[in-house]
């Protein structure tokens, strides 16, 4: 199946110097690839001088004379910033020119544009983020992370459907596990925005759990394969995770370097670190989808390096491959034509 992917190539903090090595890094892979690189020409043309040769009909460049910075603010990108290697990009995809669009830009300024550009799937009112986790049982996918700060039980009960679907289409998941992230399991835990998302669903015909604690995210008893909640949760319970492994990952270093004998026992000690930090590398999990728009849009961590960056492309690849937007819209009208005949 050839599919074709436009990149922001001058987003996030590293720009080029990222971009372009993963980007040639998919094409090596995967000889079913298309890509167009989305920036100032000037700038790539020369970057990207023996590769356009090379890879002559997968590789082009769509020249965008803007760059949306990391620090703008979204209303000032969509009204000033309409050439911008970002909004190019995703018009590329409402054209029907790309797939799937991928950008490590300003996630604010890329959510704004995205959803001014390409428009909301009938019966959703908010886009959502997801994205996984490393877990004990694998991993787990969890949103909103930080797209939707205030709520209601209703837009939870729509992350809920779309997750759902997302996961069924990417792990081949036939019935996935659906939890509502809480602060207890509990019935009587939770404010009344939970409770009422834990109605809605649980009258679904979602494969719903009930609801699940902070440590589900990661290490929970039971397997959970989506793990909802609203958009401010969803990203400090993020960032805090983040957070932890930077300072576990510290720590260890630091334990390590004290003297000559700490020193030989990490020499010993580092086929199982390696072992260790693979697993849960974040670079590995790169990549989040905006859910609930009527096209498919990647965002990759601002300060991704080439691994990363490669991993959010990937992700583009297999949810291209899975017609994950098809499938989303499908589930929708369905729970929409089952809510209105009940």
């Amino acid at each position: 199946m050839s599919l074709t992917i436009s990149i922001d190539a001058m987003g996030g903090d590293h720009g080029t110097k990222v971009t372009i090595p993963a980007s040639l890094d998919c094409l090596k892979n995967n000889p079913d690839l298309t890509l167009i690189l989305v920036g100032d020409e000037a700038v790539l043309k020369p970057l990207l001088a023996q590769e356009l040769v090379a890879y002559s009909g997968r590789l082009s460049i769509q020249h965008a004379s803007q760059c949306v910075e990391m620090h703008e603010s979204p209303a000032k990108v969509l009204k000033n910033k309409k050439d911008s290697s970002m909004r190019v990009a995703i018009n590329l995809v409402r054209d029907g020119v790309a797939d799937a669009c991928v950008s490590a830009g300003n996630t604010g300024a890329l959510m704004a544009t995205a959803r001014f550009v390409l428009k909301m799937i009938p019966g959703i009112d908010r886009p959502a983020i997801i994205s996984t986790l490393p877990s004990i049982h694998g991993h787990t996918h969890v949103l909103d992370l930080g797209a939707n700060v205030d709520c209601t039980a209703e837009h939870l009960f729509q992350f809920a459907v779309m997750g759902n679907e997302l996961v069924k289409a990417v792990e081949g998941i036939d019935n996935p596990r659906v939890g509502l992230l809480n602060i207890g399991e509990e019935d009587m835990k939770g404010n009344e925005q939970v409770k009422s998302a834990a109605k809605l669903l649980g009258l679904s015909t979602l494969n719903y759990i009930g609801y699940v604690e902070g440590d589900s995210l990661n290490a929970g008893s039971v397997q959970v394969d989506l793990i909802v909640a609203d958009g401010f949760v969803g990203n400090v319970a993020l960032k805090s995770i983040e957070g932890a492994a930077k300072m576990i990952g510290f720590a260890l270093k630091e334990a390590f370097s004290k003297n000559y004998l700490t020193k030989l026992a990490g020499l010993l000690a580092y086929p199982v670190l390696k072992s260790f930090k693979k697993r849960i590398d974040p670079r590995l999990y790169n990549g989040a989808s905006f859910l609930g728009l009527r096209g498919l849009v990647i965002k990759s961590h601002g300060g991704a390096d080439v691994l990363a960056f490669k991993t959010a492309i990937q992700l583009a690849e297999v949810e291209v491959k899975q017609d994950v937007i098809r499938k989303i819209s499908e589930q929708v009208e369905k729970t929409l034509a089952l809510r209105n005949n009940a």
